[in-house]
């Protein structure tokens, strides 16, 4: 199996790590057994030049909210608009086949919105969370997510 490439933004450095965490167990996963697929990552921010991507990518990102509370009162993101440009770039969106979100799940509904909302405007699924840095049970449920949406497409 190819590679899983994952784009991401990290702004606390939260997301940085777990995707960190996340491509270190797939080599391990990898080790025991080729079939496994390793993981590509490569963070995206505001300096990042925009390219034309040529294959599937996961996008990873954090949610960062000034304003609104994003559900009826509207919401301005901030901090994580240099991933959805990139991946708004020309048809980079074609290639996007999954967004996995984080947050802290104490600010509720607004948990994850980044995510939910990149999904929707790329038109691909909200595959799943974690919540800060993420812990050690999360990272074989989100690889094989990743595993599983990557090889439908």
């Amino acid at each position: 199996m190819k590679p899983i490439r994952i784009l991401y933004i990290s702004i606390a450095g939260n997301t940085k790590n777990f995707v960190n965490n996340l491509t270190n167990f797939a080599n391990e996963e990898n080790k025991k057994d080729s079939n496994n697929p390793t993981i590509e990552a490569t963070e995206v921010s505001d300096q990042t030049d925009f390219a034309h991507e040529h294959s599937n990518f996961f996008a990873f990102v954090p949610t960062y909210l000034d304003g609104g509370n994003g559900i009826d009162n509207g919401v301005k993101e901030m901090m994580t608009n240099a991933l959805g440009e990139y991946i708004a770039y020309d048809n980079n969106r074609d290639y996007c086949i999954g967004v996995v979100g984080s947050g802290n799940k104490n600010f509720n509904e607004q948990y994850c919105l980044s995510a939910k909302r990149y999904a929707e405007s790329f038109d691909c699924p909200f595959v799943s969370d974690f919540e800060l840095r993420g812990t050690d049970r999360d990272l074989p449920r989100i690889y094989n997510l990743l595993k599983q949406t990557a090889l439908k497409n």
